[in-house]
């Protein structure tokens, strides 16, 4: 797919893995709203970013926030690109040290936000591209949600992540079954252990220990590389129905 000239959204766009697709897609000549919460960061980030890029303030986990920043990304009527990355972890396990269960408002939270927030955006973006005249071979444009590689290596504590990153992984192939028809391909990535504001706030000998646990190469993730990735995708149009692990080939341990 040529994306040069087309525009795209990005949630969690503010800061680390969103951040830097943010800038990845621009460099590609695409216009790219930045859709988060963060609205101070956000207006930094486009402001650095320039080549008509724009801030949508906004929680994805509300539907209405969700539409206007959709509506904002397509006016011009070429929205090609949609990206989620808004999301965060939770720690904690089926039953606590204390013989306690699992406390149901955090794991209702996490779900909230990283699976009702990637679906919210990802259904309205969806019905904005199928509007966009398609290009070659009849392609409109793609998703890219980001799963983890918790879904699939979930370690003790991660109950509610593994469960939210695991549902993107599921929705993948039939959302990219349902979308055919109108040319638009869904993929997921599963990160592994990337250098994002939330591993900065370890201390440096926890953040070596991490980067040792990579297979090779044995260092964290840039999120640099994860929006290399993202144009990848979107320029690959027989990338398609897949959940791509982007982690240097890391396989988490129980803990």
């Amino acid at each position: 797919m040529e994306i040069n000239g087309s525009s795209a959204i990005v949630t969690g766009g503010a800061s680390g893995l969103g951040e830097a697709t943010a800038r990845k897609l621009a460099a590609e000549g695409v216009r790219v709203t930045v859709f988060d919460r963060n609205e101070e960061r956000g207006k930094e980030v486009v402001a650095e970013i320039g080549s008509g890029a724009n801030f949508a303030g906004g929680d994805v986990t509300e539907p209405d926030d969700c539409q206007k920043a959709v509506d904002q990304a397509a006016d011009g009527g070429n929205l090609r690109i949609a990206v989620n990355c808004a999301g965060t972890g939770w720690v904690g396990r089926v039953i606590n040290r204390d013989g306690s269960p699992h406390d149901l408002q955090p794991f209702q939270f996490i779900q909230t936000l990283n699976v009702i927030g990637t679906f919210n955006v990802m259904t309205k973006a969806a019905s904005a591209i199928a509007t966009v005249e398609p290009q070659a071979n009849g392609e409109r444009g793609v998703i890219v949600n980001t799963a983890s590689v918790a879904a699939f290596d979930g370690q003790i504590g991660q109950l509610a992540y593994s469960a939210s990153k695991g549902a993107i992984v599921g929705m993948t192939l039939p959302a990219a079954r349902d979308l055919a028809v109108v040319g638009i391909r869904v993929l997921a990535i599963a990160p592994g252990l990337f250098d994002t504001p939330l591993l900065a706030m370890l201390p440096d000998e926890a953040r070596d220990a991490l980067a040792q646990s990579v297979n090779f190469p044995k260092r964290l993730g840039n999120p640099a590389e994860f929006g290399e990735l993202v144009a990848q995708i979107a320029t690959n149009s027989y990338l398609n129905a897949e959940v791509i692990r982007l982690d240097g080939g890391i396989r988490m341990p129980p803990k």
